[in-house]
């Protein structure tokens, strides 16, 4: 899973002697094995083990004991000193394309997405599926993604670059592909790679009835907090702030994890989510007040209509 080696000379270049180590939540369980390997090469490690859900969530305040923080699973999305990224890479067999083919060969285009554990055969993908018939597009991402054809569940920049037809999305669940379908406003298919559904066409039809629904909830109240995230891939103080100034009864609430029981305590009828956008797309389930996204907060204040939804996205 990390190439080992490199990770060492990296560190010994940098005259690291303290490491700090950090794992998201679905590699966590490799943590005891990265830690007593660097421990084997002479180096004092200290393992930071609240929860990280991405290159957005990193464990910064470790630095102050630590020289160097190793982040496994991402590739950055923030300059940062003193951080080394190892991204999480699987290798999937291109057979399973063979689903694709049949639903997209009547697009003139079809762009490729997928997410960073795969998106170093993006290529290979690309090429399989021309290889079938499919005039495929690698659009190029941004400074938070990369890689070619990298999607997050916050940047859509590279389907959106690749200007195609329809997209093609690899990768498990159907979040991200739903998600660019909103960035793109195309057709959009999902395959998982492990799964044995094959192909299938997503569509963000539910997911807008249920935030129309909290939309037109929010309209009845009376507080919003702004949700600023002190995360560091995650800190929006501008739009934050910007939000803040288009109600008199808009306050910025500083938050690091945002929780059920955090919202319930500070007591706001409504939020307003500047941190990561699946807060309010993906998670509002777990919340009993609405949580919306910038947009949807300016279709409440009536600055924006319905029309004009856009998913909310951090550049």
């Amino acid at each position: 899973m990390i190439p080992l080696s490199d990770l060492i000379d990296d560190l010994h270049a940098r005259g690291a002697k303290k490491v700090a180590v950090q794992l998201p939540e679905g590699l966590k369980r490799g943590t005891a094995m990265l830690a007593r390997a660097l421990r084997d090469e002479g180096f004092e490690v200290m393992v930071c083990g609240d929860a990280c859900w991405g290159a957005c969530d990193l464990a910064l305040d470790a630095l102050a004991d630590a020289d160097v923080l190793v982040h496994v699973g991402h590739t950055p999305v923030t300059p940062e000193k003193n951080v080394i990224y190892i991204p999480f890479r699987q290798d999937i067999d291109l057979e399973i394309l063979h689903s694709a083919v049949s639903p997209l060969k009547n697009f003139s285009t079809v762009g490729l997405v997928t997410t960073i554990q795969h998106a170093h055969q993006t290529r290979e993908m690309a090429d399989w599926l021309q290889d079938h018939g499919i005039h495929v597009v690698v659009g190029e991402g941004s400074d938070r993604t990369p890689e070619p054809g990298q999607v997050l569940g916050c940047t859509y920049a590279a389907a959106k670059s690749a200007g195609a037809d329809a997209y093609l999305f690899v990768g498990t669940g159907v979040f991200h592909a739903i998600g660019v379908s909103l960035a793109t406003g195309k057709p959009t298919f999902a395959l998982d790679p492990y799964g044995d559904g094959g192909v299938q066409e997503v569509s963000a039809d539910r997911l807008l009835r249920k935030r129309f629904v909290q939309i037109e909830k929010a309209k009845s109240a009376k507080t919003f907090g702004i949700l600023l995230s002190s995360k560091s891939g995650q800190c929006r103080k501008e739009l934050a702030k910007r939000l803040e100034t288009l109600s008199p009864d808009a306050s910025v609430v500083l938050i690091r994890e945002v929780s059920e029981m955090q919202l319930r305590n500070l007591g706001f009828d409504a939020y307003v989510n500047t941190a990561c956008p699946r807060l309010a797309l993906d998670d509002q389930s777990r919340f009993p007040m609405p949580v919306l996204s910038p947009a949807e907060f300016e279709i409440v204040l009536g600055l924006r209509s319905w029309d004009d939804y856009t998913i909310d996205e951090i550049e």
